[in-house]
């Protein structure tokens, strides 16, 4: 297994934030049924979906838990050229309260609009737990990998801290890192999450994961790495900041 491309598919994972979810069929047996959802990663690093209880691909999990997830990168010229990912897992409705309450906590962040639905309707939060990955980056470029999640340390009390602080007092830091990457300045960004390979933005009803210089692992070199990007005068050479 590369150890590269398993790199590359989580940060594949990372940068987009919707999918194809394909399950089995249980209206038409023997049929997979896809679907396209937004998505979120948990504390844990896997994807976290937020589907109607009505919809069909929740009836198909219910009844069978064994579930794909397809990701593309945006808006490429040529599908077939760039990375893309199946993420095989099974599928799990959270049931424990605070698993509920964090989930949803974390998942607002990313989707605020996702609370009035959620609200309104009967909507469940549900976690992929992985079971194996296929990752293609490109053209004879083909993997399987299985080291694609990771745990992101700062999920909870300490992630939440750090977006808020940022999103109150340092929004010119946050403005600078849009024009560093390239990003468009079509609404105000505002940082949704930290996790120990970069930061996610939302701007508009859109997001996009910008990556740090290096590995941070701790509150102190996230804090260094936002300080330094905030004064540098173009994206680190080592990192990728493409959407």
């Amino acid at each position: 297994m590369s150890v590269e491309a398993a790199k590359n598919a989580r940060e594949l994972l990372l940068k987009e934030y919707r999918g194809v979810l394909s399950t089995h069929s249980k209206a038409m047996p023997g049929f997979p049924f896809g679907s396209v959802v937004p998505y979120c990663l948990d504390e844990q690093g896997r994807p976290l979906i937020l589907i109607s209880r009505i919809a069909q691909h929740t009836h198909n999990l219910q009844k069978d838990p064994k579930c794909s997830l397809l990701v593309g990168e945006r808006e490429a010229e040529d599908v077939q050229a760039v990375g893309r990912l199946t993420y095989l897992a099974e599928a799990e409705k959270l049931e424990d309260s605070a698993a509920i309450d964090a989930a949803a906590e974390r998942y607002y962040r990313y989707f605020p609009e996702s609370q009035n639905y959620h609200q309104a309707h009967d909507f469940d939060f549900w976690v992929l737990k992985p079971v194996r990955h296929r990752y293609i980056g490109g053209f004879g470029a083909i993997h399987w990998v299985d080291q694609v999640t990771l745990a992101n340390p700062f999920a909870g009390k300490g992630e939440i801290s750090m977006v808020e602080h940022m999103n109150s007092d340092h929004g010119k830091a946050i403005a600078h890192y849009v024009d560093l990457a390239g990003l468009p300045r079509t609404a105000p960004a505002h940082m949704v999450g930290v996790d120990t390979e970069g930061m996610h933005l939302r701007i508009g009803q859109a997001l996009y994961w910008l990556p740090f210089p290096s590995l941070c692992n701790t509150p102190t070199q996230v804090r260094e790495a936002l300080v330094f990007l905030a004064h540098a005068e173009q994206w680190p050479k080592n990192t990728t900041a493409d959407a």
